[in-house]
């Protein structure tokens, strides 16, 4: 089975970064998040950091600035940097919520996930019905396709579902809403993770089976503009249980 990381990068498309700003990035923001650098606790000095991770000031120090962006530390003249608690985080970003995949999220962060997820999708869903332009469709019906067609191979299967997820948000017309694929993407993520809980790989009858007949209906009402049949299908797809393994087409 595929780690929940590498899941989300490929949700992405973008491969886990090798130069070395961004190692630093990641090797602290999931230290962080995991819990390993506790919240409140200081990052050892510039001198112990740069040995550690083989790099210059110039690089560490920007490194730290780009995590102090994303909510995770603050740096105070005289006292160094701390670690922040969750309330400072900026959990719209891609790679904090990547890290927070990684590190196995509670029930409680999932359940306050899937209010804003909820919102977010549905509104999605309704505004793509109303705006959606022959290209949307034409790239729903693609990604549908692929959905199919890729359900024994976890990450292009994972990638096929967020696509849809993400042409929704895009043929909503909404800035915000394109803004906030990562937390589509998340949630697809979570999803695909569960789906495979206890399976090394794909299950015998594939991925796309149990949610096919939603996923259908939810493309098909987009494509006839019935915004009220795409919110439906959108809030079942959401609402949904993991592990459910039998779906009827509303």
């Amino acid at each position: 089975m595929s780690e929940p990381g590498s899941l989300i990068r490929t949700l992405s498309g973008r491969p886990a970064a090798r130069n070395y700003h961004s190692y630093v990035i990641n090797e602290v923001g999931r230290a962080i998040v995991s819990g390993a650098m506790p919240v409140g606790s200081s990052l050892p000095g510039d001198a112990e950091m740069m040995d550690r991770f083989g790099v210059s000031r110039t690089v560490l120090r920007e490194a730290l600035k780009t995590l102090e962006a994303k909510g995770l530390v603050e740096a105070r003249a005289k006292v160094g940097t701390r670690v922040l608690p969750q309330s400072r985080w900026n959990l719209f970003d891609r790679q904090v919520l990547a890290w927070k995949l990684e590190s196995g999220p509670s029930p409680g962060f999932l359940a306050a996930f899937q209010t804003v997820r909820a919102s977010l999708e549905d509104q999605s869903a309704q505004l793509a019905a109303r705006h959606r332009e022959a290209e949307h469709v034409r790239l729903l019906h693609y990604w549908l396709n692929q959905r199919a067609v890729m359900a024994h191979q976890p990450e292009p299967f994972a990638m096929a579902e967020f696509e849809i997820h993400r042409v929704l948000a895009e043929a909503s017309g909404n800035p915000f809403l394109r803004a906030a694929t990562a937390m589509m993407e998340f949630g697809v993520a979570v999803a695909v993770k569960a789906r495979l809980q206890g399976e090394q790989e794909a299950p015998p009858g594939g991925l796309a089976e149990a949610l096919a007949p939603l996923y259908e209906a939810l493309v098909q009402a987009v494509e006839r503009g019935d915004a009220e049949a795409a919110a439906e299908a959108m809030a079942r797809l959401v609402d949904l249980p993991a592990d459910e393994s039998t779906v009827n087409a509303p």
